[in-house]
């Protein structure tokens, strides 16, 4: 997976997913750039990953410390187009995460990763130059870059589908990687 940018903005899809997986911690240490969230999908969209009171949450846990470690950069509008930018695609959109990531992402000239397909379709037609990512790309990356045996692999998966309720699309150019790898060795 080649980054062709200095930073990927994960939309609230996408971080969910690496939550689930139990190893946020090490797919971020893998990826060749600046990895980050804005501002409005910590505050609006990670609702599922706020702790409860007296209840253990290793997908929160995961995600604090990635904050903490600085493998996971927190994004906020930096200037008026930014934030007009994502009043715009909000209209269009109907959703805060997605538009805030992609806004930032082609003010900064930053590249995205989301597994929404309306969103995509959406910013392939106005941000054609956008390098946008998806969980399986990332995902592949990480099992690659640290030669991770297939058990761990296929629980990752699993878990991202049990967890998170998501699996790769059957449109999706890496879908037979990822339905192959989700079966457990043996």
């Amino acid at each position: 997976m080649k980054i062709n940018y200095s930073h990927l903005l994960l939309d609230a899809c996408c971080i969910l997913n690496l939550c689930a997986s139990g190893h946020l911690l090490a797919i971020l240490k893998t990826i060749p750039a600046q990895v980050g969230i804005t501002q409005v999908v910590q505050e609006r969209e990670l609702i599922s990953l706020r702790r409860l009171e007296g209840k253990e949450n290793k997908e929160a846990t995961q995600f604090e410390e990635a904050i903490a470690q600085g493998l996971l950069k927190v994004f906020d509008f930096k200037s008026e187009e930014e934030a007009e930018t994502f009043v715009n695609y909000v209209f269009e959109l109907k959703d805060d995460g997605e538009s805030a990531t992609c806004a930032i992402a082609v003010h900064r000239g930053w590249a995205m990763a989301t597994d929404d397909k309306k969103a995509i379709s959406f910013f392939q037609k106005r941000a054609p130059h956008l390098q946008i990512l998806s969980t399986p790309e990332i995902i592949k990356h990480w099992s690659e870059e640290t030669n991770l045996d297939l058990l761990t692999l296929s629980d990752a998966l699993n878990a991202i589908r049990e967890k998170a309720r998501y699996k790769a699309s059957n449109r999706h150019f890496l879908y037979n990687w990822w339905e192959s790898a989700m079966i457990p060795p043996g």
